[in-house]
C-alpha cells in the first residue's frame, strides 16, 4: 500500500503542476498517460477509503505529507516539496531579498541565538551582536522554538517593528530591543578590495551566493578597483559558496570571457532541458590574470563558474576539491501557495565534464547514494590541451589543503564550544586587542573553560573498543578485557595531545568566532585574509607570471 501512496502522491504533484511527465523509461505516450490515469484513480479511492473507514481519525494533511516526503526520499536530496510556510524562502534564494531586521538566527546548544547581524540593518545598528541569545520575540518565549519559527516571526512588512528580549553573557538581565523591519538585500559580494602588497595591484572579491545581482556586484567591485589604480591580477573567492541561480553563474563568468563563449550545458530527459548557456558579452577583466579559490563547500553555481574558467584555461583554480553538485533544479508552483523544487537535468562544463560526484538511484522503496568511483571517472581536455576529469566536482589546479577536520574539532563544533567560549570572552573583554590572535595563553584558557563545562568526546577508536568489549563479555573472554583497558589508557594519553596536534585549525576557528563578537562581517573577512594560506598561495602565483602560465600549460 505504501508504494501506491508514494506513486499517487507523485502523480498529484505532477498533475497539479500542469506537467504530465513520463512515469517510466521506454514507454509510449499512450502507455504513460494510461499509467497516470490508472494510479491517480487508485490513489483517490485509496485515500477516500482511509479517510472514511480507518479505525482512528486521520489528519488528512499529515497523511498526504508522509506520502510526499517518503516518495521524494527515494530520489535525490535536492528534489523537495516546499510548503506554504517555507515558500517565502524561494524569493530569498532567487532575489536575495526579504523583509526583516537583518539577523541571521540559528540554534546553538539548545538555545536560539544570533549567528550574524547584517551590517546596515536594524539589528546591527541597534547593537545586537553575534552570540546573543534571543529569549523573547514579541512577548513569546523562544524556549523550544525552532530557528525557522523564529525567522518567520522576525520577518514582515518593511516599516513594521518587532520587539526582542536578548540574553547576553555578562549582562545581569535581559536587554530589550525594538527593531524596525526593512527590505533586506543580501549582498552576494560580502567583501572586495586590494590584497597582498599594495604595489602589486591585486584585487579580491568574496562571492558568497548567486542571486540575480551576483554578476553586477562582482562587476562593480572590479570597476571600482580599476578606477582606483591598475588591476594587475584578481582573486575570485568562491569558498563556502553553496551556489544559487544558474543564470547568475553565467553572468559572473561573462565578466572574464569573450561574448558567446560556452559556460555550461544542461541535459535531462525532456528535450527542452538540453540547452547550452554562453557568456553574454560585456567582460570587464578579459586580460587580467585570474585565480579562483574553491573548497569542499563550493557547490552548484560555484562549480559552473570554476569549471568554465578552468576548461577555457582562463583561471588558475586554487584550494580544495569542490562539493560536486551537478544537478539542475527548477521551482514549479503548486496549489495553495506550495511549490516543488525539482531536479530536471544535469549540467556539464564546456569540455563535457559532468561535475556530479554522487550517483543517486532507486532501489525498491529507498534511494541509494554512491560516490562516483575512480574507475568510472573519465578524462576530458581543456581548450588549451590540459587533462581534467569528471565525477568529483572541480579539482583545483593547485591544491592547498587546510587539513582534515579532527574528531576533536567536530565534537567542539557539535557542542557549540567555540561559539559559547566566544560569548564568554566577549563578556570579559569590552574591546579586542589590536592585531588580535589566539596565542598559547588564550588556547590554554579555552581548554580550562572546556574543563569547567565538563566537555568530553569519544574517538572512533574508543567507540570500536566499546563494541569489542561488549563482544568479549558476551563471549566470556573476560581475561582479554585487561588488555583493552591498557589500550584505553594509551588512547586517553593520545587525546591529551589533540589540542597540540590540531592547534592551528583550533586557533583559526576560535579566532574567527571571537572576531564576530567585535567587528562586522566585512571587517571579519578582511582580518581572516591576513592569515589565509590559500589566498597566500593565490598571491604567490599571481606575483610570478611564469608560474601562473606554467599551471595553464598542457601536461
Amino acid at each position: 500500500m505504501k508504494r501506491f501512496l508514494f506513486l499517487a502522491s507523485l502523480i498529484i504533484t505532477v498533475a497539479a503542476s500542469g506537467v504530465v511527465a513520463p512515469v517510466g523509461y521506454g514507454q509510449s505516450p499512450e502507455d504513460e498517460f494510461f499509467a497516470v490515469r490508472k494510479n491517480f484513480t487508485i490513489f483517490g479511492r485509496l485515500y477516500e477509503e482511509l479517510a472514511a473507514g480507518y479505525v482512528d481519525p486521520l489528519e488528512a494533511e499529515q497523511l498526504m505529507r508522509t506520502g510526499i516526503d517518503a516518495m521524494l526520499a527515494t530520489l535525490d536530496p535536492y528534489t523537495v516539496f516546499i510548503d506554504e510556510a517555507d515558500n517565502e524562502d524561494i524569493d530569498i534564494i532567487t532575489r536575495g531579498r526579504y523583509g526583516g531586521v537583518g539577523l541571521g538566527v540559528d540554534e546553538r546548544g539548545g538555545k536560539l541565538v544570533v549567528v550574524t547581524p547584517f551590517e546596515g540593518y536594524s539589528g546591527y545598528e541597534q547593537g545586537i551582536r553575534a552570540g546573543d541569545v534571543i529569549a523573547m520575540i514579541e512577548g513569546l518565549s523562544t524556549e523550544g522554538m525552532s530557528s525557522l519559527e523564529a525567522r518567520n516571526l522576525l520577518r514582515g512588512a518593511p516599516g513594521t517593528t518587532v520587539s526582542l528580549e536578548i540574553e547576553r553573557e555578562g549582562e545581569p538581565g535581559l536587554l530589550g530591543f525594538v527593531l524596525t523591519r526593512a527590505e533586506i538585500q543580501l549582498d552576494n559580494v560580502t567583501f572586495s578590495g586590494w590584497v597582498g602588497d599594495a604595489s602589486d595591484g591585486f584585487g579580491y572579491a568574496r562571492l558568497e551566493r548567486f542571486t540575480q545581482e551576483a554578476g553586477n556586484e562582482v562587476r562593480q567591485a572590479i570597476e571600482r578597483m580599476r578606477g582606483e589604480r591598475g588591476l594587475e591580477g584578481f582573486v575570485l573567492d568562491l569558498r563556502g559558496n553553496p551556489g544559487g541561480l544558474l543564470e547568475a553563474a553565467v553572468d559572473v563568468t561573462s565578466l572574464f570571457l569573450p561574448g558567446g563563449t560556452a559556460v555550461v550545458s544542461t541535459r535531462g530527459r525532456a528535450a527542452e532541458s538540453e540547452r547550452t548557456f554562453s557568456t553574454r558579452g560585456g567582460a570587464v577583466a578579459l586580460d587580467v590574470p585570474l585565480v579562483v579559490l574553491v573548497d569542499g563547500s563550493s557547490a552548484s553555481a560555484s562549480e559552473i563558474v570554476a569549471g568554465a574558467l578552468q576548461d577555457h584555461d582562463r583561471a588558475v583554480i586554487v584550494g580544495e576539491t569542490t562539493f560536486g553538485k551537478g544537478l539542475v533544479q527548477v521551482v514549479r508552483s503548486l496549489p495553495y501557495n506550495t511549490s516543488i523544487k525539482l531536479t530536471t537535468a544535469k549540467y556539464y562544463t564546456p569540455s563535457g565534464r559532468l561535475i556530479q560526484a554522487v550517483n543517486y538511484g532507486r532501489d525498491g522503496e529507498g534511494g541509494t547514494a554512491e560516490r562516483v568511483p575512480d574507475s568510472l571517472r573519465h578524462p576530458f581536455t581543456t581548450m588549451g590541451g590540459r587533462t581534467v576529469f569528471d565525477g568529483h566536482g572541480i579539482e583545483p589546479d593547485v591544491t592547498v589543503s587546510l587539513g582534515e577536520v579532527s574528531t576533536l574539532e567536530e565534537a567542539l563544533v557539535r557542542n557549540a564550544a567555540f561559539f559559547l567560549f566566544a560569548n564568554h570572552y566577549a563578556a570579559e573583554h569590552r574591546t579586542l586587542p589590536e592585531a588580535f590572535t589566539v596565542d598559547d595563553d588564550l588556547l590554554e584558557e579555552f581548554k580550562d573553560y572546556l574543563d569547567t563545562e565538563d566537555f568530553e568526546y569519544s574517538t572512533r577508536s574508543e567507540r570500536m573498543l566499546d563494541e569489542l568489549e561488549t563482544d568479549l563479555e558476551e563471549a566470556g573472554y573476560e581475561s582479554a578485557l585487561i588488555d583493552l583497558e591498557d589500550l584505553r589508557d594509551e588512547i586517553a594519553d593520545a587525546k591529551e595531545e589533540d589540542f597540540e596536534r590540531h592547534a592551528p585549525r583550533l586557533r583559526e576557528r576560535l579566532r574567527r568566532e571571537i572576531l564576530s563578537r567585535f567587528v562586522g562581517q566585512s571587517e571579519q573577512i578582511r582580518q581572516w585574509l591576513d592569515t589565509d594560506p590559500q589566498l597566500k598561495k593565490a598571491l604567490d602565483i599571481l606575483t610570478d607570471n611564469e608560474a601562473y602560465l606554467a599551471v595553464l600549460e598542457p601536461r
